[in-house]
């Protein structure tokens, strides 16, 4: 099996003697056939190919790949946004009058999706805190609980997830653990290989790594024995009718029958998906992942090193950090670097946050995070701006935190610009 780095360069995509080096880019809608015999056999799902982009194309599907063999996946897909990537790798598994349990440490807008949105759909969330007990995670569990999903490193809150212990929970009570792992990539972290079932990215951030193409990404392990627990996923283990009864399982297995459920069915009723010049640029940001990645950590332990030390920052959170709270559980699951996002809290609360943030040169306020250029963001009245003072609290999103995605730059500049934004607080 090839190292994470030749992966991140050559992973999914092998041209043949005279083919294209680089992935190519299928700007279209639609593919021909010369007879509808031929075209109906991939509407039964009984032949591989490409009948319409909303579906499936060749350039999404290749990006894909490469993303799957960074996971250690059995299947992918591409979808619109990291968003559509987590909606669809609950949704494909969870119907109404379900329920499921989330780490409450989790993105807001993630938050908003299953708290609001989806509670709408009749699909009932628990919230958990990531530092539960493996007692209160368990009781969290009813008999119609569908999954368990939470972030390897949580976003903005850096909580640390215990895979381990949240898919041993999961498995226990017969569910799949889903595990958002945008932020550490596939670089410092591989959630399959610590239990994970179902991995998600928004490929926005990282994976693209310049702010050029919004994308999300779904990867099955193709591990979990759906068959083994029937009764709980008639979606994937009993005749779908849209498709001439087909049964998920029966026809491609625990390696596939999920990502082919999510893209047949949600995919097609929901249409999600990425553009395949999205998906090519994509491509092109995988190629560096690994070195980035490492920059990027490089960088933030300097900052949040930095920070530490100021006498006007009231906290520190990032897990690279000796005596940070999540530093022994990174050092387990994050041995080598977690992210480059820091999080602090400025004294003198939220008015002075926005005042640090006002001053601030280099590093730019905006609602992105996690590319090449340095940003920060106040998420109390950004990201989270829809949750109450009590659920800021449980997602570890206090009024004074600010979200410092520290980029490629020289350090020294990003330091310099911190520490004259906190001279004129």
């Amino acid at each position: 099996m090839p190292r994470i780095e030749t992966l991140c360069v050559q992973g999914g995509y092998h041209p043949g003697n005279g083919e294209p080096r680089q992935i190519p880019i299928i700007q279209s809608t639609t593919f021909k056939y010369d007879t509808s015999e031929d075209m109906g056999r991939l509407f039964d799902l009984q032949a591989e190919g490409y009948f319409y982009s909303r579906l499936q194309n060749p350039t999404c599907d290749t990006v894909a790949a490469r993303i799957c063999a960074l996971e250690g996946g059995s299947a992918a897909m591409l979808t619109s946004s990291g968003q559509a990537a987590n909606f669809y790798a609950v949704f494909n598994i969870a119907n109404a009058g379900d329920h499921v349990v989330a780490c409450s440490a989790i993105y807001g807008g993630t938050y908003n999706l299953f708290a609001v949105t989806m509670k709408k759909m009749g699909i009932e969330f628990t919230f958990v805190s990531p530092d539960c007990t493996e007692e209160e995670l368990d009781a969290a569990f009813r008999p119609n609980t569908k999954a368990l999903f939470g972030e390897t490193i949580a976003n903005p809150a850096l909580c640390v997830l215990d895979i381990e212990l949240f898919a041993r929970c999961a498995h226990r009570h017969g569910v799949p653990l889903i595990v958002d792992n945008t932020f550490a990539t596939p670089v410092n972290c591989r959630p399959i290989e610590w239990g994970a079932d179902i991995v998600t990215h928004s490929t926005t951030k990282y994976m693209d790594g310049h702010g050029s193409a919004v994308g999300g990404c779904i990867v099955d392990s193709g591990r979990f024995d759906w068959e083994a627990q029937a009764e709980k996923f008639p979606g994937l283990t009993t005749p779908d009718e849209s498709y001439h009864g087909i049964i998920y399982t029966k026809q491609f297995g625990r390696e596939k029958a999920f990502i082919t459920k999510a893209t047949s069915q949600l995919m097609r009723d929901f249409g999600s998906v990425q553009s395949p010049q999205s998906a090519f640029l994509l491509g092109l940001g995988l190629e560096s992942l690994h070195v980035r990645m490492q920059r990027h950590c490089e960088n933030a332990q300097a900052i949040a090193e930095y920070l530490q030390g100021h006498e006007k920052i009231s906290w520190v959170s990032y897990c690279g950090l000796k005596g940070d709270k999540y530093h022994e559980r990174a050092q387990k699951y994050l041995p080598h670097g977690s992210c480059g996002v820091v999080s602090f809290g400025v004294k003198g609360g939220r008015k002075a946050a926005e005042a640090f943030m006002k001053h601030l040169k280099t590093a730019a306020i905006e609602t992105h995070v996690a590319d090449a250029r340095t940003c920060c963001l106040h998420p109390a009245s950004a990201t989270h701006r829809q949750m109450s003072d009590e659920e800021l609290a449980a997602a570890g999103v206090s009024p004074d935190l600010v979200r410092l995605s520290v980029g490629l730059e020289s350090k020294e500049d990003l330091i310099e610009d911190l520490a004259q934004a906190l001279a004129a607080v």
